[in-house]
């Protein structure tokens, strides 16, 4: 038996399968990632995104912050390997998908049971009186954006400085401690505390399968079987198979 057919069967028979993923997987929906070729990095200062940068200079933020992330994600569409995720949970093969990526793309698929471990571009907090909007629901042609109260509005997803959203973590924690199977999908494994997931299902004797087309942190250590390839590659191949 190949190693893809013995992952296959694993899915299949997963009684807790988790998903687990990062920047990779949406490359293919056009979004750039943060790191590495290409990254985000590479063209822009991540100093906008930190906490105390953008509490003292949120004009400056939101305006760098507009050419980052809400010009081309919030347009992005969901691809084969967001939909196949959707159509494991939807089989009860997959309980649900701890991700690293604030593109809201796994809900857009039908994932249900998403957490999002650094938070989304899809809502926004008044930072002075804490009042909650939806992206839709708002101005971005303000620089910066303002609560009725006359507040900056912050993203919801996790700045340089700030902590992980408290349930994301908990519930992240959970699911990596029951799972059976976790299936690692685009990430390099580098971003702490959430590189720590895969490693806690491990502990708790889940199976690892990774699927990236390089190496990651993970690969020889704590990796069952690792397919090096494409996320849509992969979850294509499975679809056949499912």
């Amino acid at each position: 038996m190949s190693d893809f057919q013995e992952t296959v069967k694993l899915i299949k028979n997963a009684s807790y399968g988790v998903v687990f993923t990062g920047a990779g997987i949406s490359v293919e929906s056009g979004i750039a990632p943060f790191t590495g070729a290409g990254g985000l990095w590479n063209q822009y200062d991540p100093k906008y995104i930190e906490i105390n940068f953008f509490m003292t200079n949120p004009q400056e933020s939101w305006r760098e912050m507009k050419k980052i992330f809400f010009n081309d994600m919030h347009d992005a569409t969901p691809n084969k390997a967001h939909e196949i995720v959707a159509e494991l949970e939807k089989r009860g093969n997959v309980k649900g998908v701890i991700t690293q990526n604030i593109d809201g793309l796994h809900q857009k698929a039908g994932s249900k049971n998403v957490q999002e471990f650094h938070g989304t571009i899809y809502t926004l907090s008044c930072v002075r009186c804490g009042k909650q909007y939806n992206l839709t629901d708002i101005d971005l042609s303000q620089d910066p954006p303002c609560c009725n109260c006359g507040g900056v509005l912050k993203p919801n997803f996790v700045f340089y400085g700030e902590g992980i959203p408290p349930a994301a973590y908990q519930n992240s924690l959970e699911m990596a401690q029951n799972c059976d199977v976790m299936l690692v999908v685009g990430t390099a494994g580098q971003v702490m505390p959430a590189c720590g997931m895969p490693m806690v299902a491990k502990e708790f004797g889940a199976k690892i399968i990774e699927v990236n087309p390089q190496p990651s942190s993970f690969t020889n250590s704590i990796t069952d079987y690792y397919f090096p390839q494409k996320a849509t590659e992969f979850f294509a191949a499975l679809e056949k198979e499912l």
